[in-house]
């Protein structure tokens, strides 16, 4: 499944979101394969940041992630970095940008 999902840093912080985007934990990149994920893109816009995520089951990834304290700090780290911080607690589509349209 592919997982597409809009957040925003903030405008002061997009250095520190790189640099920390740089250097992600290896112990945090071998767990979000573990519970499913076989790849994870991040692009910028300005302040706009997109994700597509290919995963298994995203929601299953999610629940799987949400409880590692490797992950808890990255997300409280990631948190202090964004204005608009993706609303994680929904499962699948509902979680995500919709399709609007796909290359046939």
């Amino acid at each position: 499944m592919r997982v597409a999902l809009h957040t925003k840093v903030r405008a002061d912080r997009i250095a520190e979101y790189e640099a920390a985007h740089r250097k992600v934990p290896a112990e945090l990149t071998t767990a979000i394969r573990a519970a499913g994920a076989t790849s994870w893109t991040i692009w910028r816009s300005g302040t706009d940041l997109f994700h597509l995520v290919e995963c298994e089951d995203y929601g299953k990834m999610l629940a799987e992630l949400e409880k590692l304290p490797v992950n808890i700090a990255w997300q409280a780290r990631m948190t202090q970095l964004l204005d608009v911080v993706h609303d994680y607690s929904g499962e699948g589509a509902e979680a995500s940008l919709p399709v609007v349209w796909e290359l046939p």
